[in-house]
């Protein structure tokens, strides 16, 4: 799988008609990290290019762009690269689809797993705990949402610990403050001292897809390109999915 993934680099690189090596600046939240990581080593390795990526909160990649802070790669939920692509920091078409993931459930290393198993055991969980977790990102937005629709938003406000943007909602589980956590799932599965639950149940899930937008101002677009390829290559989708990842 890793031969053919190399394979893959060196084509993407051929494809993108560049000889010499290209040092590529990317701007990501956190949701891909584990496995963007992964595969950003080995496309390094096979076509000797350079990625440095600076990892945040989806609010801390909107200050930055808005700032004026100069990349050649931005990598948020696709709704977000969209509103790039309009405030125009982000090239028109170039946004492509890199993976999703679902909403998941975390509590404390060596905690009492909580039943979610179904909608009604989600709620009565909800009611039940002293404290709940959630990010300032797509996941934070969504979950608040659920509250909603199930009727317990009133009950759980004074449950609710919101992290800053970049900061992973495991932490507050981690540490204790919050007795559970929600975020995306590829965000909690290798978190240490924490245990991952399981998704949130059938019809109250949503997947967010995460992608990638080639900024406006990109000195290495043709290498930014190349990295997409690779990113979103059939031989990359082993790799996203060990990290808790759907291939988008």
């Amino acid at each position: 799988m890793k031969t053919a993934a190399t394979i893959a680099a060196a084509s993407a690189l051929l494809l993108s008609g560049m000889a010499d090596a290209a040092d590529i600046r990317v701007l990501s939240t956190q949701a891909t990290q584990e496995a963007y990581l992964e595969l950003v080593a080995q496309f390094e390795k096979a076509t000797g290019h350079k990625v440095t990526t600076a990892f945040t909160g989806t609010l801390n990649v909107q200050k930055r762009l808005a700032d004026g802070e100069a990349c050649d790669l931005i990598i948020m939920a696709g709704p977000a690269i969209d509103e790039q692509i309009k405030l125009g920091k982000a090239v028109a078409g170039s946004r492509v689809d890199f993976a999703k993931s679902g909403v998941g459930v975390a509590v404390r290393k060596g905690a009492a797993k909580p039943d979610i198993s179904s909608v009604e055991a989600f709620k009565k969980t909800l009611l039940s705990v002293k404290s709940i977790g959630y990010s300032t990102g797509p996941s934070g937005l969504y979950i608040l949402s659920v509250f909603e629709r199930l009727g317990v938003a009133g009950k759980v406000k004074g449950k609710l610990k919101q992290t800053p943007s970049g900061v992973f909602v495991g932490n507050l589980i981690a540490s204790g403050e919050t007795e559970i956590g929600f975020q995306q799932i590829s965000e909690l599965v290798h978190f240490a001292g924490i245990d991952y639950v399981g998704p949130l149940p059938g019809e109250l899930q949503r997947m967010t897809v995460f992608s990638a937008g080639i900024h406006a101002g990109a000195k290495q677009a043709d290498a930014a390109r190349a990295l997409v390829r690779f990113l979103t290559a059939p031989a990359a989708a082993s790799v996203i999915r060990k990290h808790g990842l759907e291939p988008a």
